[in-house]
C-alpha cells in the first residue's frame, strides 16, 4: 500500500500577506490541518489518482538540480550532510521547546528529520528564533528552512532576505544564534520509491559561511516540496 499523501481539498486564492516579523504558532491540530488533507487509497479508480500524484512527485524530485546541488554548494564553500531519516516521523515531542528524549533521533544539527511537535511553524520570515521541534514538521511537509547565526553580518542577512523574497512558498527564514557565523539550509526529502517501501527518506543539511544565490537556488530546486507528506507550493504560502 502506498503511504498517505496530502493534497489540498480546494484551490486557494493567493493574496498578498504582510511579512512575518515574529514567531507565530499554528493552532491546535485538527481543523485547518485536517481540512487540507485528502487520503488516497489503492482501491478502484482512487488508485489511478494516487499513482498520478506519485508521478508528479517523481517529476518534482528528478530534476538535474538533485544531482548538481551538493556540488554547487561545496563549490561555494559549504559543507553538505545527508543522513537517513530512520528515526520515525511521529508527533512524539509534546513540548515544542524540547528535543527528543533520545538525542540521537535528531541526527543533524540543526535537525532536518525525525520526531517533531504536532503543529508546525507558520511559513514566513522571522526576526526571532523558532522552536526546532516545530520547524522539523515544516520540513516533513516539504518546506525548507534558512537559519543564520548571530555572527552572520547584517549585509549577508539582507542578502538572505532578498533570496527569501523570491522563494517565499514553503520557506522559513529565521535566526538561530548558536550557528555563529554560519547559515544553514535544511530539507527532509522522501522519494516516491522510498515512500512505497515505507521509508522516510533523508535529511539534507548545508552549512555555509557566505551567501551564494546560485548554490542556494540549486538546493531549493533539488529538495523543496518533496517531504514525507506531499504538499503543493500553494499550500505552503507565507502565513500558512
Amino acid at each position: 500500500m502506498l503511504p498517505l499523501l496530502a493534497v489540498a481539498d480546494k484551490p486557494r486564492v493567493k493574496a498578498p500577506k504582510p511579512r512575518v516579523r515574529a514567531p507565530q504558532q499554528r493552532g491546535a491540530p485538527g481543523g485547518g490541518e485536517s481540512r487540507r488533507r485528502l487520503v488516497f487509497g489503492i482501491a478502484g479508480g482512487v488508485a489511478v489518482a494516487a499513482l498520478a500524484a506519485a508521478g508528479l512527485f517523481f517529476l518534482l524530485g528528478s530534476g538535474s538540480g538533485s544531482t548538481n546541488a551538493p556540488a554547487a554548494l561545496r563549490a561555494a564553500g559549504c559543507t553538505v550532510q545527508v543522513v537517513p531519516a530512520d528515526h520515525g516521523n511521529a508527533h512524539t515531542i509534546t513540548n515544542p521547546d524540547k528535543t527528543p528524549a533520545n538525542a540521537a533521533d535528531w541526527n543533524t544539527n540543526p535537525p532536518t528529520n525525525g520526531p517533531h511537535f504536532a503543529v508546525p511553524a507558520v511559513f514566513g520570515q522571522y526576526s526571532q528564533p523558532l522552536q526546532m521541534a516545530r520547524l522539523v514538521h515544516n520540513l516533513e511537509h516539504g518546506g525548507i528552512y534558512i537559519l543564520y547565526g548571530s555572527k552572520v553580518p547584517p549585509a549577508t542577512v539582507g542578502q538572505l532576505q532578498g533570496f527569501y523574497s523570491k522563494h517565499q512558498d514553503g520557506t522559513v527564514l529565521a535566526p538561530l544564534p548558536r550557528l555563529g557565523n554560519k547559515i544553514a539550509l535544511g530539507a527532509w526529502v522522501a522519494t516516491p520509491d522510498e515512500l512505497s517501501r515505507h521509508k522516510l527518506g533523508h535529511g539534507y543539511l548545508a552549512k555555509c559561511t557566505t551567501f551564494d544565490g546560485s548554490a542556494y537556488a540549486a538546493f531549493f530546486k533539488a529538495y523543496q516540496f518533496q517531504g514525507v507528506q506531499h504538499f503543493l507550493p500553494s499550500q505552503l504560502e507565507p502565513g500558512m
